[in-house]
């Protein structure tokens, strides 16, 4: 135990600085995802027909092994295999799978009243989808964000692989250097950043959907 807390105090910059990059390849594919999977999910909703050609297109490339796409991706869209691009694309393309089926869903169980309500109210189709059902949708939409960026968190290490700093590279350097100190940092370190994605993810939840509260404590 002393040998893993003295190799973080002496490597705590290294860890630090992985933790940065792990954070940017975790966050700029979720956020990009969320707004792929935002219209795809409203279409395949709005298109009975539309609705499972979309979802299961998008649930297809969620089977594609994460490896095999950060080795394929490269030849396909012109970049070199050491791009972090590589990895923004392909956990996009998780969090689009992840997501689309998660929006439509949210989107179908807005209850018919409310929508017939804001229709009788004069509010027009967009008005209904940006003021009615997406504020409504928002816990379902919220909960399958929390699935998507845990993923991310844990599938990012495997980048490591490929010579990509984040966390991973601190599993191939301990298994290198037979060292727990960079395993156990490099686990903890993930699971934290797991749980404050997590975490915050709930509060914005609440705080964009204050009347739920005030419905449970009623």
């Amino acid at each position: 135990m002393n040998k893993i807390v003295d190799w973080v105090g002496d490597n705590y910059g290294l860890v630090w600085s992985l933790t940065v990059s792990h954070i940017w390849l975790t966050l700029i594919p979720t956020v990009i995802g969320l707004l792929v999977a935002l219209p795809l999910g409203w279409w395949a909703y709005r298109s009975r027909r539309s609705y499972t050609p979309i979802v299961g297109i998008a649930g297809l490339f969620y089977t594609v092994p994460s490896l095999a796409l950060f080795i394929f991706l490269p030849p396909i869209i012109g970049t070199k295999i050491l791009d972090p691009i590589n990895i923004v694309l392909a956990l996009t393309i998780y969090t689009v799978a992840l997501l689309v089926r998660v929006v439509a869903d949210g989107l179908a169980s807005v209850p018919v009243d409310t929508v017939l309500a804001a229709r009788a109210m004069g509010y027009r189709t967009w008005q209904i989808l940006f003021l009615v059902e997406l504020p409504v949708a928002v816990p379902v939409i919220s909960a399958g964000l929390r699935v998507a960026v845990v993923s991310n968190v844990s599938i990012v290490t495997l980048a490591a692989l490929l010579g990509i700093s984040q966390l991973g590279s601190l599993f191939t350097q301990g298994l290198q250097l037979q060292l727990y100190g960079p395993l156990v940092s490099g686990v903890v370190m993930c699971v934290v950043l797991a749980v404050i994605f997590d975490v915050a993810i709930q509060v914005a939840n609440r705080l964009a959907t204050p009347w739920r509260e005030r419905i449970v404590t009623s």
